[in-house]
């Protein structure tokens, strides 16, 4: 059975979810798209997420660059495939759809690397907000634009909370 918790960020609340094992599964911001329902998240338990919460704080405070949980990603494999691309994006930098789809040896798919990437069950730490258009404009986020130019911003220096 899933468990949640909801804890606070400058983004607003962040629901982070852990599966049976108590692995972290997910991580939902407030208005998210294709965020799960709620019932899905299973019972409300504040004693799971200690790490994720301390590692979050640290990323907000800007002492965190990697995240270093452990981390249960339900998706299809090229999803799998895309979400660890996503990890290998260092912090402050940022990667376009078509270099993801080149990385992934398949050039001609960025639009289905952009539809993995807004599936991205685990935001923030799983950084899908540092992907951007060919062009190094912003597109869509599951999160909200204006959320993903914050996050931008904090993690090139341009910003602080």
């Amino acid at each position: 059975m899933k468990k949640h918790t909801v804890t606070d960020s400058p983004y607003g609340p962040l629901t982070l979810v852990a599966d049976d094992d108590g692995v972290l599964c997910g991580l939902y911001m407030t208005g998210q798209r294709h965020r799960p329902p709620q019932e899905s998240f299973g019972p409300r338990d504040d004693t799971l997420f200690g790490a994720a919460e301390e590692q979050l704080e640290a990323y907000f405070e800007g002492g965190l660059k990697e995240f270093t949980l452990p981390l249960r990603m339900a998706g299809t494999p090229f999803q799998r495939r895309v979400w660890d691309q996503l990890r290998r994006i260092p912090y402050g930098e940022t990667r376009s759809y078509g270099e993801l789809a080149e990385f992934l040896g398949n050039p001609g798919a960025s639009r289905a690397v952009g539809l993995a990437n807004g599936r991205n069950p685990i935001g923030i730490i799983v950084p899908c907000h540092r992907v951007v258009g060919a062009n190094g404009g912003l597109t869509g986020y599951g999160g909200g634009l204006d959320r993903k130019q914050r996050l931008l911003d904090f993690e090139s220096g341009t910003a602080l909370f």
